[in-house]
């Protein structure tokens, strides 16, 4: 199971980008559970995650995320903005993978 958290301003512009990733990943064969959450809710939801993604709207918070998920283990990135910006499952879920060492 490929556990991953995105992270954006409220946690709703990357819900049709979470659904693409799931569509992905289903086409792989790959078990996922993918959330989204407002970047304000990073401290409380890493519990257990192989990674954690920045929209690219939020990419302005990298150094903060990448303390707080440094201190649980998480490896943090953002987002491609071509990706994100095109809804593109299939690349963000690959860009997940290699982040997590997956």
């Amino acid at each position: 199971m490929l556990v991953i958290r995105l992270f954006c301003n409220q946690g709703m512009s990357t819900s049709l980008l979470v659904t693409k990733m799931k569509e992905a990943a289903e086409k792989q064969g790959l078990e996922v559970d993918i959330v989204a959450y407002p970047a304000n809710e990073m401290d409380s939801q890493l519990n257990g995650v192989d990674c954690a993604l920045l929209g690219p709207q939020v990419g302005y918070l990298k150094s903060k995320a990448e303390k707080i998920c440094g201190e649980k283990g998480v490896p943090v990135d953002v987002i491609p903005m071509i990706d994100y910006g095109t809804c593109n499952g299939e690349k963000v879920l690959e860009f997940a993978k290699a982040l997590a060492g997956k």
